[in-house]
C-alpha cells in the first residue's frame, strides 16, 4: 500500500497550484474576472511609471470579438521591461520586484501580469502578446506562454527592432469573461484608479467603441517610497531565523543592528542584560529556534521608537481634493488626513479619508435614486468585491451617521473615500481585494472618517438652517403686498406702495444678515482640507529611553 501510495507522489509548481486555484486571484465570476484583469495590467504600469518618475499615460481597450472572446488591450508610455527580464516578469508566478522589498507598493505578491497570462492561456489557449521598448534604441516584441509544471516562460515569434519606443504594450485574448458596464465593471474600476491617482492620464476604449478621457488633475508625480528595515517588533520567530541564516555579518549583534530599523547598540546591550543565555557574539547562522523565540519575546518587553515612516506615500489632501472635483465636482468635501501609527506591533500604516456631498457624489441605483457610495482603496488601488469582509466597510457602516446630519446613508448622495497606506497590507486572500479587520486599523479608518465627516457635519446644519430661514422669508412674502394696503387705513396715513417697499427692505435686512455665531460658522463650512503631521515616534506610546 506505501509503495502504491508513493507512486502517486508528485511535485507541483505554484503555476500549477494558482491554474488549478485561480479563484484566489480574483478570477471567479465573468464580470470580477474581467476586472481583475484590467486591474492587474494598470497596476503594473502605474507602478513602473511612478517608480521611473514619469508621468503616467496609460491606454486600455477591450474589444468583443466574433468567437464570444475578450481582447484586452493595454499601453503605458513606462520605462518598459528589458530584454532579458521580459519573459521573467510577465510569465513566471512570484517573480518581480516587489515581493521581496520593505516599501509601500501596489502590487506585493509578483503574481499579477504572470497571472493574467496564466488566465489566458487557459480559457483560450492563446498566448500574450507583448513590445516593450527600454528607450534605448531598440524594441523587443514575443509571444508568450507559460509552463504550469516548471513555473517558465515560454517565448515564442520573439523579434528585436530599432527603434525608439519606450513603454510596455501588451494584449491577450481571454475567455469566460463578460464586459457590462456596472459598479464592479473596468470603467468603474478606472474611474476610481483615476481618482486616486491624480497624476494619471488613463484612457479607456469600451467594446462599443465609446472613448472616455479620465485626464490627468495634478501634474505631481508622487514622491518615490524609501525602503525601510523591518521593525523588530513586527517579526515572528521563523522571520528571525529565516534572516539571520541568510546574514553574512560575523556577530548576532552585528546582525541586529545592521538589518533591523531602530536597533541600536543601546538595545543590544539591553538584549543582553534580559538574556544572558543568547550570546550576541555568535555568528548569525547559528542561531537555532529556542533562541530566536527568546529573541523575539524579548523584543515586546523592551522600548522601541516607532518604525520610519519614509516608506508611506498618501496620495495626499490637496491631490485628494483635486481628484474629487475632476471625478464628482461635490457640492462639498472634506479630506483628512491621520498620522502615521502601526499594527502588529510593528509594521507602518496610515489612513486617508474624504467625503464628497451632493453633485455627482453617491452610487446610482438602477431606480435612478441615489445613496451612500464607499470607496475602498488600498496603496491608491482600487478595491470593487469582497466588500463584506473588509475593514474599511466595518468601519465607515459601523459609523453613526445621524450624528453627522446623514439619517439614512443608503439613500443620501454622499461618497466616502478611504485611503489604506502601507508598506504591507494585509489583504484577505491573494484577490487582494479586502484589508483583515486588524483592531488598530479598523479604529484608525473610523476617526479619519470622522475626522472629515465633522465638516460636513458643519456644513449640512448650516444648510439646513438657511433652508429654514429661506422659508420664514417666504411665508413672511406672502403678507406683505396686504400689510401694506391696510397699515395706511388703520394708521389713517401713508402711500401703500412706499409701506411696501419699506417692508421689502426690513425682511431682506432680517433675513440677509447672519448672526456673529452664524458668521463664525460658515466661515468653517468651506470645502475643508485637514492634514495631520506625520509623527516621528508613536506619541505617547513607548519611545527609546
Amino acid at each position: 500500500m506505501a509503495d502504491e501510495m508513493a507512486s502517486q507522489f508528485r511535485e507541483h509548481s505554484i503555476a500549477e497550484f494558482f491554474k488549478k486555484n485561480r479563484q484566489m486571484l480574483g478570477f471567479s465570476g465573468k464580470i470580477r474576472s474581467l476586472t481583475t484583469l484590467v486591474h492587474e495590467y494598470a497596476t503594473n504600469s502605474l507602478d513602473a511609471c511612478e517608480e521611473a518618475g514619469i508621468l503616467p499615460d496609460i491606454e486600455v481597450q477591450i474589444e468583443q470579438l466574433d468567437n464570444g472572446h475578450i481582447r484586452i488591450t493595454v499601453e503605458d508610455n513606462g520605462p518598459g521591461i528589458p530584454k532579458k527580464l521580459a519573459g521573467k516578469a510577465l510569465g513566471q508566478m512570484l517573480a518581480g520586484t516587489k515581493f521581496h522589498r520593505y516599501m509601500q507598493q501596489r502590487g506585493q505578491q509578483g503574481i499579477g501580469a504572470s497571472g493574467a497570462g496564466m488566465f489566458a492561456q487557459i480559457t483560450t489557449g492563446r498566448p500574450v502578446k507583448f513590445r516593450t521598448g527600454t528607450g534605448d534604441g531598440k524594441a523587443f516584441s514575443a509571444d508568450l506562454k507559460i509552463d504550469f509544471k516548471t513555473n517558465k516562460p515560454l517565448l515564442e515569434e520573439e523579434e528585436e527592432k530599432d527603434s525608439a519606443y519606450r513603454g510596455l504594450w501588451i494584449q491577450a485574448e481571454f475567455a469566460e469573461v463578460k464586459y457590462d458596464k456596472g459598479e464592479y465593471s473596468p470603467f468603474e474600476y478606472l474611474k476610481r484608479t483615476a481618482l486616486a491617482n491624480p497624476h494619471a492620464q488613463i484612457l479607456f476604449i469600451e467594446p462599443t467603441g465609446e472613448r472616455t478621457l479620465f485626464p490627468r488633475a495634478s501634474d505631481l508625480i508622487p514622491e518615490k517610497p524609501v525602503e525601510i528595515q523591518p521593525h523588530p517588533l513586527g517579526i515572528t520567530t521563523s522571520d528571525l531565523v529565516e534572516f539571520a541564516h541568510a546574514s553574512k555579518e560575523r556577530k548576532l549583534s552585528s546582525f541586529f543592528v545592521n538589518t533591523f530599523s531602530r536597533f541600536s547598540q543601546g538595545k543590544v546591550q539591553e538584549l543582553k542584560e534580559a538574556l544572558p543565555e543568547v550570546s550576541m557574539d555568535m555568528p548569525p547562522d547559528e542561531l537555532q529556534w529556542e533562541d530566536a523565540e527568546k529573541l523575539v519575546n524579548a523584543f515586546k518587553k523592551l522600548r522601541w521608537i516607532s518604525p520610519e515612516m519614509d516608506a508611506l506615500r498618501p496620495v495626499g489632501p490637496e491631490q485628494v481634493a483635486k481628484a474629487l472635483k475632476n471625478i464628482y465636482n461635490p457640492e462639498f468635501m472634506a479630506v483628512a488626513e491621520r498620522k502615521p501609527k502601526v499594527f502588529r506591533g510593528g509594521i507602518p500604516f496610515m489612513v486617508e479619508a474624504a467625503v464628497a456631498y451632493g453633485g455627482n457624489a453617491g452610487r446610482r441605483k438602477a431606480d435612478g435614486s441615489v445613496g451612500g457610495d464607499i470607496l475602498r482603496f488600498a496603496n491608491r488601488v482600487p478595491l470593487l468585491f469582497d466588500a463584506g469582509g473588509c475593514a474599511i466597510i466595518d468601519a465607515v457602516k459601523g459609523m453613526d451617521w445621524r450624528r453627522y446630519d446623514i439619517r439614512d446613508f443608503e439613500k443620501e448622495p454622499v461618497s466616502v473615500f478611504v485611503n489604506f497606506v502601507s508598506v504591507h497590507v494585509p489583504y484577505t486572500g491573494a484577490g487582494k481585494q479586502a484589508i483583515a479587520d486588524e483592531e488598530e486599523i479598523v479604529e484608525e479608518i473610523r476617526l479619519a472618517v470622522m475626522d472629515a465627516c465633522r465638516d460636513m457635519q458643519r456644513y449640512l446644519h448650516g444648510k439646513v438652517r438657511e433652508a429654514g430661514r429661506e422659508a420664514k422669508k417666504k411665508a413672511i412674502l406672502k403678507y406683505v403686498t396686504q400689510l401694506a394696503q391696510d397699515l395706511p387705513l388703520l394708521a389713517g396715513k401713508g402711500k401703500p406702495k412706499e409701506i411696501e417697499k419699506k417692508l421689502l427692505q426690513m425682511i431682506e435686512n432680517k433675513y440677509s444678515q447672519l448672526t456673529l455665531d452664524e458668521a463664525e460658522e460658515e466661515a468653517a463650512n468651506g470645502n475643508g482640507v485637514k492634514e495631520e503631521k506625520p509623527e516621528t515616534g508613536n506619541g505617547d506610546e513607548a519611545k527609546e529611553e
